[in-house]
């Protein structure tokens, strides 16, 4: 058989193809952009924050340039999260880009309305605001292929962002308040509609295979950012039939009418040609024209892209005076210039305070105390347990990624190897007397750290539960194994708000955790309690074939995602079965 061809991409080591990203950005514009903080992933305005503004943190996963970086500059966005490739920044990426924008009267987030972005800007939000600051965040919901208008909370972010961005930025540098600017940034949002066609995949550097498949003479109508396929798929057709299709879409929503303004995006995803994108900007103008609508801006070219796809999106903002005086305030970033600033004597270069970030050591350290001893799970063997599972997620990272690039966006794999690579770094760094509390929080430190995305908050509150469930213990035996797992379990519903049903890895981790108990309840060693465990989600993980998706990127599927098994539940499957496997090893 031959092997599915690689994707050619002008890259060096696809783990530090980011960093290299960011170097060479802050390299070609040093008049508008550096790095703050020790992560290196809070890209900040030289001339944005300032003293008595309000701070615009904007962000998201790498892959969709311009966006997030290309956004930040005088008047836009004072400093970007950036995250992997289709991955969320983390909390402390997100972190250090707030402070870095704080002008001491409060931050504005906004970001795509994706899992892994609500969550971790949301984690981000509440350990800023334990810190005493300021923090309001906007989701930006743009995408009207993704929810019907009653369920318009649900929608995903796409190239929307734009003028979102663009309204708030404005807002800020206008000196308007807190209260003010969040309220604009949500009318600016509640004005925009926006919906893509793609017409090829993309394919991550990591994997360097197309993260789905569409036929030659094929299109996606409603295909997402990250290569979540759309509401259906059909036969290529002429570019003014693909653009009154995009246009009916938005039109329904918009109420547009003779006298009406708007501003219109026609935004390449990656590989269009120029010439594609002003067939499609002439039927959105004769459409328009139509109605009697006027268009007071408008841009064509590549502003939100999704690496390398084919295909084009279409988004309108219907415009009110508050809505263009605020499109038509200056701002000067890598990616969009408007208007011009008068010359002043440095903007909003500035001291602050460089913030500390803790040592790992300082997370982990545990207070003297008496501890159960009884069990052959020592913090040895759960090192090497989670060490194994580390091992195993990297073996299994083609396949979780292939199964995620069915239903999401193909990356479910490659994050599970970056998570777990840190973790595995983050044990090989720890003290000899450390506790599996104490590990539990490093691992999910680093995790967290790294990832992002969805899964790292995830993890993150898994780890951290699962640790605090089993502190009074140094050893685990079987009743304290079903304990961790339960708690873990836990962590998860709780932090992502999952349920049964909803085919995420709460499928797997559930009947997981249901069959520990009931092994430990049975009186089971820690072994025994592992085998029911790892059985319990290989059957969960099969259930979620036939199971219809709610919940994440994939719930904008319907009933296309029926037939095909969750990869959350399947790296879940994979982490059971290899904590089971370590355990046997090591009581053999």
């Amino acid at each position: 058989m031959n092997e599915q061809v690689k994707t050619k991409k002008l890259i060096n080591d696809p783990e530090n193809i980011i960093a290299e990203m960011i170097e060479g950005m802050i390299g070609a514009h040093p008049d508008m952009l550096r790095v703050e903080g020790e992560t290196g992933r809070a890209v900040v305005a030289v001339e944005g924050p300032r003293d008595g503004k309000v701070g615009i943190v904007i962000g998201g996963g790498s892959g969709h340039e311009p966006a997030f970086a290309g956004y930040v500059g005088r008047g836009l966005a004072d400093a970007a999260a950036v995250g992997n490739v289709f991955a969320s920044p983390s909390p402390a990426h997100i972190a250090e880009a707030a402070r870095a924008a704080d002008g001491g009267v409060g931050v504005l987030m906004l970001y795509g309305n994706y899992t892994g972005d609500v969550l971790n800007f949301t984690m981000a939000a509440e350990d800023l605001a334990q810190d005493g600051m300021a923090v309001r965040h906007v989701a930006v919901a743009d995408d009207v292929a993704s929810a019907p208008l009653e369920r318009r909370f649900e929608r995903r972010g796409i190239a929307g962002d734009f003028f979102v961005f663009k309204a708030a930025g404005a807002a800020a540098d206008l000196g308007e308040p807190l209260d003010r600017v969040e309220a604009l940034a949500r009318a600016a949002n509640d004005a925009t509609r926006s919906i893509g066609v793609a017409l090829s995949p993309c394919s991550l550097p990591q994997t360097g295979k197309p993260n789905f498949t569409i036929g030659d003479e094929d299109m996606e109508i409603g295909m997402g950012l990250h290569g979540e396929p759309g509401i259906r798929r059909q036969k290529l057709a002429p570019a003014d039939t693909v653009t009154d299709e995009l246009m009916d879409a938005l039109l329904r929503e918009l109420d547009l009418a003779a006298g009406s303004r708007v501003a219109v995006l026609v935004n390449g995803l990656g590989a269009t040609s120029q010439i594609e994108l002003y067939l499609v900007f002439r039927r959105v103008k004769q459409r328009l024209d139509a109605l009697g609508v006027a268009i007071h801006a408008s841009w064509v070219g590549e502003y939100a892209t999704s690496l390398e796809m084919a295909g084009a999106s279409v988004t309108l903002m219907k415009l009110d005076d508050t809505l263009q005086a605020l499109l038509d305030h200056p701002c000067r970033t890598p990616a969009l210039v408007v208007g011009a600033f008068e010359k002043t004597d440095g903007g909003g270069a500035r001291s602050r305070k460089t913030e500390r970030v803790s040592d790992s050591r300082d997370t982990v350290q545990d207070k003297p105390r008496i501890l159960v001893t009884e069990g052959d799970i020592t913090p040895a063997v759960f090192k090497a347990m989670m060490d194994n599972v580390g091992e195993q997620i990297i073996a299994e990272k083609n396949w979780l990624s292939e199964l995620d690039g069915v239903i999401g966006d193909g990356d479910h794999g490659v994050t599970m190897e970056i998570g777990w690579k840190a973790v595995r770094k983050a044990l090989d760094d720890a003290q000899d007397d450390e506790t599996i509390e104490g590990l539990c929080k490093r691992m999910a430190k680093a995790f967290l750290d790294a990832v992002g995305a969805s899964s790292g908050p995830l993890y993150a509150t898994a780890f951290l539960r699962a640790g605090t469930a089993v502190s009074h213990r140094l050893n685990l035996d079987g009743a304290g194994m079903a304990e961790w797992l339960a708690a873990a379990c836990q962590g998860i519903r709780d932090r992502g708000r999952a349920e049964p049903g909803d085919k995420t890895m709460i499928d797997a981790w559930v009947p997981a955790v249901e069959a520990a108990q009931a092994a430990a309840a049975a009186g089971g060693s820690s072994l025994s309690v592992l085998v029911a465990a790892r059985d319990g989600s290989e059957a969960g993980m099969k259930a979620t074939a036939a199971m219809e998706s709610r919940r994440g990127r994939s719930a904008k599927l319907g009933e296309r995602s029926v037939g095909h098994i969750d990869p959350g539940a399947a790296s879940t499957f994979v982490t059971l079965r290899a904590m089971e496997d370590a355990l046997r090893r090591a009581l053999a």
